[in-house]
């Protein structure tokens, strides 16, 4: 055995998760230290529903092209597919869409748990089974909320940036599973948000 150097690689759901947040709000991202090939389906998902991706020098930048995201359908699959663990995340950016949209859950089982605090906020969801039809809203409004896992928190902070008003999320200890200093990161891109104990 030899040493050696060896980078490694970026989250990609970390990447999409961050993706979503500049769709969702409507604003522009830099991404650095990530690539394209990383988020290959979510990508494909994202220009579908309107959203520009652009690889810059030492990553990605992300913004909504005009107007209002479109809704499409999305089916998760195992890797290289559309990841099941950005499924919660694009149906909150789906949830703000100009028309409806289909989600098909495909690798878990139970894993719509958010979709009735998405709807708390004003989203328009229902499941059928495996699949959950999203129909979007003008609005999404603040409201206290419950998180039930990790990719389930997340979604319902993705929400509460495009939401008016105050949205409360209990539960966000899940978050630390999969996200380091979640809140920090996007308050420094200008989002209204904060950790409190309690």
């Amino acid at each position: 055995m030899n040493g050696a150097r060896y980078r490694v690689l970026p989250d990609r759901i970390e990447t999409g998760t961050y993706a979503v947040a500049a769709a969702i709000t409507g604003g522009e991202l830099e991404l650095r230290g990530t690539t394209l090939p990383l988020i290959g389906a979510l990508a494909e998902v994202m220009l579908r529903s309107g959203v520009e991706i652009a690889e810059i020098d030492g990553g990605l930048r992300i913004s909504r092209r005009n107007g209002r995201i479109t809704g499409i359908d999305v089916m998760t699959e195992p890797f290289p597919g559309f990841p099941t663990d950005m499924q919660a995340q694009v149906m909150a950016l789906m949830t703000t869409a100009c028309g409806a949209a289909m989600i098909t859950e495909t690798v878990f089982e139970n894993r719509f748990m958010h979709v009735p605090e998405l709807c708390r906020m004003g989203a328009n969801i229902n499941v059928h089974g495996t699949s959950a039809i999203i129909r979007g809203v003008a609005e999404l409004s603040g409201a206290p909320v419950m998180a039930t896992d990790l990719r389930a928190s997340v979604s319902l902070v993705l929400a509460g940036l495009a939401a008016t008003g105050e949205t409360v999320i209990n539960r966000v200890y899940h978050l630390d599973r999969g996200y380091e200093r979640l809140e920090a990161k996007l308050a420094a891109c200008g989002a209204d948000v904060e950790r409190v104990r309690g």
